[in-house]
């Protein structure tokens, strides 16, 4: 609940940073589009606790402001290390953490709620690789050597934080995957198997690699 909230004000940044930015209105009503998914995400989410006997409220979370990258070579540049950051990095561990947890769960409606979530973070990932696949070939060579040395903090950033919400002493209890929890240490290990698999090959394909050798 409480990361899906913070999720949607994310992507209400990104949409004004790609307004300012004078990317195309399709794309930046569809980034607004996300953060209404999101915002709905926790009060699902919400509605789960309740029915489950929980109180679904949490103290705000201030993860501190959003990045404008203001050494970028252009505006075009630090919208698209965010795009990378968000949508190619987090969503796309998200869809494959959520996907897992789905493929564990029985038949319900537990299984039909997270199944929606599941698909809308699909989305998000999407927009992401597809705006890079757009966008990278227009770039300069400074601003695709900048987006390739943002990679490596990006990349390093992801770690610190998933492993810090994927605790390995994390033991679900027997009745666990009803309610779509995973077990930390096969979570930690999906996360490094998408980073290899999935995100860097990816971004290769588009001419992207990190400066940096990150251990993944």
């Amino acid at each position: 609940m409480v990361n899906e909230y913070s999720s949607s004000r994310v992507f209400d940044a990104l949409a004004d940073q790609m307004a300012r930015a004078e990317f195309r209105d399709e794309l930046v009503s569809e980034v607004r589009a996300f953060a209404a998914e999101e915002r709905e995400h926790g009060r699902l989410c919400g509605a789960v606790v309740e029915a489950l006997g929980g109180e679904a409220r949490a103290a705000f979370r201030d993860e501190g402001s959003f990045p404008e990258h203001l050494d970028a070579a252009s505006q075009r540049e630090a919208v698209l290390r965010n795009v990378l950051s968000v949508s190619c990095l987090s969503e796309t561990v998200a869809v494959a953490l959520i996907g897992a947890e789905r493929e564990e769960m029985p038949d319900g409606p537990l299984r039909e709620l997270l199944t929606g979530i599941w698909s809308d973070e699909v989305g998000h990932a999407r927009f992401g690789w597809r705006l890079l696949s757009e966008y990278v070939p227009l770039l300069t060579d400074l601003e695709k050597h900048n987006l390739c040395r943002y990679l490596s903090v990006a990349l390093v950033a992801l770690k610190e934080h998933e492993l810090k919400h994927l605790p390995v002493d994390n033991v679900v209890p027997s009745n666990g995957a009803e309610l779509g929890l995973c077990n930390g240490q096969d979570a930690r290990e999906l996360f490094f198997e998408t980073v290899r698999t999935a995100i860097l090959p990816n971004l290769s394909a588009l001419g992207l690699r990190p400066l940096e050798v990150i251990p993944c």
